[in-house]
């Protein structure tokens, strides 16, 4: 365990170094949250939604988005590990003596956490000061920010996870590109990231609530928001629990198939 805690700093450390990339992403995220909150602004005022969905929770959930978009998107990727699958340099990994799937996701998720990092906070305290209905509001106390970040910390692990599986596949596909695009638009468009869940009709959130997707994204947002109580929010930690511990299970042992099967032709 302490070599994939080191792993994971030293992965922090250097990803926490591309501040230029981390000032560009945070105007672009400022720019996305003004015109979706002002897109949703012009809805709210005709539609009769906000009973089930204040647009005061709807702020927070698109400030939230914005601020903490490593943890939830199903794009990001590790341009690195795909050329290594492509190229064959994934030999030199089969070398390291530990497990790689947990090199890998150690890697993927300390990428996820400096991105955030250097972006949540600017996000954070620029919407909390916003004027009126515009302002990312505090929650109503200790414990709904503690389930908080019990749930979204849960939910980068699940996407991670998650997103092992791609580079599962390559070793098969050995292109990402198809692979990406299907997790991204199905993965995304589940959790919430495009369209709010609580927006969409009641029997297409029935099926969402089947699938884990929405645990990422979606629901850590609206548990901040006080839109799920904390009854509900506790259950669905213990969801998030389970759906990890399925997914890191079932990755584990689908990459040792893998490597199993691996051939690396050249010398």
């Amino acid at each position: 365990m302490k070599r994939y805690l080191s792993i994971l700093k030293i992965n922090i450390n250097n990803n926490l170094q591309y501040k230029a990339a981390a000032i560009a992403g945070l105007m672009t995220q400022f720019f996305w949250g003004f015109m979706y909150i002002m897109i949703y602004d012009a809805f709210y005022m005709n539609t009769t939604i906000e009973q089930a969905f204040t647009f005061q929770q709807l702020v927070s959930y698109v400030w939230l988005q914005q601020a903490f978009l490593a943890f939830i998107v199903y794009w990001y990727r590790n341009q690195e590990l795909f050329n290594m699958i492509t190229n064959g340099n994934v030999a030199y990994e089969l070398c390291r003596p530990m497990n790689l799937y947990s090199f890998w996701y150690i890697k993927l998720l300390s990428q996820r956490l400096a991105s955030a990092f250097l972006r949540f906070s600017p996000i954070i305290i620029f919407a909390a000061m916003l004027p009126g209905k515009y302002r990312l509001m505090l929650p109503n106390d200790i414990k709904t920010i503690l389930l908080f970040i019990i749930s979204l910390f849960l939910g980068c692990f699940i996407i991670v996870s998650i997103s092992m599986f791609i580079y599962i596949l390559t070793f098969v596909t050995m292109s990402p590109t198809g692979i990406l695009m299907v997790f991204g638009i199905i993965g995304d468009f589940f959790a919430g990231t495009i369209i709010p869940i609580p927006l969409m009709p009641e029997s297409f959130q029935k099926i969402i609530n089947l699938f884990p997707f929405r645990l990422v994204a979606d629901f850590p947002f609206r548990v901040y928001s006080g839109n799920i109580g904390t009854k509900d929010a506790i259950i669905g930690i213990f969801i998030q629990i389970i759906w990890l511990l399925i997914f890191i299970i079932s990755g584990q042992l689908s990459f040792r198939a893998i490597q199993r099967k691996l051939v690396v032709q050249g010398g």
